[in-house]
This record gives C-alpha cells, structure tokens and sequence, in this order.
C-alpha cells in the first residue's frame, strides 16, 4: 500500500540517505556534501528552502520527491522539483508517478503556473514517464551551473 506524505524534520537523516542514493544512480555521488544537519535547518527551520514528500510502500521508505518554489517573469510563480526518486526495490509500484502527482497538486492548490525540472539524457524510463503526462522537454535551453571557485571569483568582481 503506497502513502505519500509531507517530510518532517525527523527525516533529515532519511532524506540525506536517499539523496545519496539517487546521486550514486546518477554517479555523482562524490558531489554530494549536503550534512543531515544542513537539511534539517535549510528545510524545517524558520524560512525553509524547500519541502519534502515522503512515500513509503507498506509503512517502509520507499522514495522522495523534494521541490521549492521559483518564480517566472513571464508567466508568474511555479515549483523547481529538485529531486525525484524511488529507491530501486520499490519500482515499478507507480510511486514515481504518484510523487509527481503529489507535487503537481501542491502546485495547482498554490495557484503555481507550474513546474519544472531536469532529467539526465540517459535516464530513458523517466523521460518516457515524463513524455507519457505531457511533459516538453526543452531540449533548446541548456541548464547553467555556477559553484565552487567559479562562484566565488564571480561575486568577488567589483
């Protein structure tokens, strides 16, 4: 039985867990700093970064979705979905679908114009989920990053 639920500050510890386990499906696990302790501030503390849902298969974790608001100058506020993932034991169950299910209600309840996110190139189940709801991949727009030296050398320019 699949249950969906919003994250509290107990799952810190959980999420960092499955954070890890999605960036080791993406092998990129060697980029992952993020502390439990930083989640549980950044998520749960007075100005949150972002909020959680938890879905468990038979009363056991079985993935996670986290998101945060943004907002378009074009068309006005939305959600980012940072991460969706469902642990490899527990695929195939729909959880993935229902996640998404669960945060585009959130969306259409905050009166969001909607939501966004990426998804690696390789990752052929998820794109054919994706495309399957209706989804446009923008495969014209390139995602940009900024961290680390390149972040701090950028904001140190007069």
């Amino acid at each position: 039985m699949l249950r969906i639920r919003p994250a509290t500050i107990q799952d810190a510890a959980l999420l960092r867990t499955m954070i890890r386990e999605l960036a080791e499906f993406e092998h990129q696990l060697e980029h992952v700093t993020i502390r439990e302790e930083d989640l549980a501030r950044d998520g749960f503390g007075k100005k949150p970064g972002f909020r959680a849902l938890i879905a468990e298969w038979d009363s056991q974790p079985a993935g996670y979705a986290l998101f945060f608001p943004y907002y378009s100058t074009w068309v006005g506020p939305g959600l980012f979905l940072e991460d969706l993932f469902v642990r490899p034991a527990s695929r195939g169950k729909g959880i993935g679908k229902a996640l998404l299910v669960a945060v585009a209600r959130i969306a259409t309840e905050e009166n969001c114009c909607g939501m966004r996110w990426e998804v690696l190139d390789w990752n052929k189940k998820a794109i054919e989920l994706y495309k399957s709801l209706g989804v446009e991949l923008r495969r014209d727009w390139l995602s940009v990053w900024l961290d680390g030296d390149a972040l701090q050398k950028l904001a140190s320019k007069a």
